[in-house]
């Protein structure tokens, strides 16, 4: 089966694609969105590539390329109370929330801005331009990330 392709969003400030360089890989905690914790736990796997999306940023686009090291475990903040992403509603028994390891690959030579990725007519299926697509992980075409690849600086997903 063909590796699937990613984009994830991070805000900058919270944790950058630059955090990623530097830690090498980590686990991708606090989403608390039911259609992205089902996309970690039932369709990434090692070895999926992910387009590194800074969001919520001037500019927000992608930043560069990681790569899911890790299968879905469950995420360990739901159960810290001093965490912003406690849950009182999960238990190590039942855990409600889930994150996948991700491992830095590359920083992409040149950022690709969210307005790049609106104006290029090849990209306009592309889920992260669409009104009210604010989903913090979602599905990319190969075509779209080759595409955006290029645009970024790099010749292929490699």
């Amino acid at each position: 089966m063909e590796p699937q392709i990613w984009l994830m969003k991070s805000e900058p400030e919270v944790y950058s694609i630059e955090n990623l360089k530097r830690d090498k890989k980590t686990w991708w905690e606090g989403v608390r969105n039911y259609q992205a914790r089902n996309f970690m736990t039932q369709k990434m796997k090692v070895g999926d590539l992910i387009l590194f999306y800074h969001s919520n940023a001037e500019p927000s686009g992608v930043a560069g390329l990681a790569r899911v090291c890790g299968e879905a475990s469950p995420d360990k903040t739901q159960f810290d109370k001093a965490s912003e992403y406690f849950d009182p509603k999960s238990t190590p028994q039942k855990p409600n929330w889930f994150c996948v390891q991700v491992k830095f690959e590359k920083v992409f030579p040149s950022f690709v801005p969210l307005t790049t990725l609106k104006t290029d007519p090849r990209l306009q299926e592309l889920l992260v331009i669409k009104r009210g697509q604010r989903l913090s992980i979602q599905t990319v075409r190969l075509s779209e990330a080759q595409h955006i690849c290029r645009l970024g600086g790099l010749e292929d997903l490699r």
